[in-house]
């Protein structure tokens, strides 16, 4: 795997990790206490009405949603860009052989090879 492809996937990595961080930013909050990427969403304040507080809980239990999927990825998004300062980038963890350039341009956080992944979700 050639520096320039590692070099373009970290700098797709970091716009997605930006990307990512705005997101959440809109409707949660950084928990400065925690050395990793975790947010907490702010519970809306829509008014004083039972119709307003109704949707005030409804928005509230679609943000938690939304924060858990955008923190899970973001935190792949990290674990991504840590291996490639580590110079591990594109190394399946399971048999250490590479992953293929395809796999990672589809899916640039990619942690295994197909041939792991499909014996891992038996599709073997």
């Amino acid at each position: 795997m050639g520096s320039d492809f590692v070099q373009k996937m970290k700098d797709l990595l970091e716009g997605e990790k930006a990307r990512l961080e705005k997101e959440l930013a809109a409707f949660a909050h950084r928990n400065l206490n925690a050395p990793e990427a975790d947010y907490n969403a702010d519970f809306p304040n829509l008014g004083e009405k039972e119709d307003e507080s109704a949707s005030e809980v409804a928005q509230f239990s679609d943000n938690l949603s939304l924060e858990d999927e955008l923190e899970k990825a973001l935190r792949d998004v990290d674990s991504a860009l840590k291996t490639i300062s580590k110079g591990t980038y594109g190394i399946c963890k399971y048999c250490g052989q590479q992953i293929d350039e395809r796999r990672l341009i589809a899916r640039p956080t990619s942690t295994s090879c197909i041939q792991c992944k499909k014996t891992l979700t038996q599709e073997v």
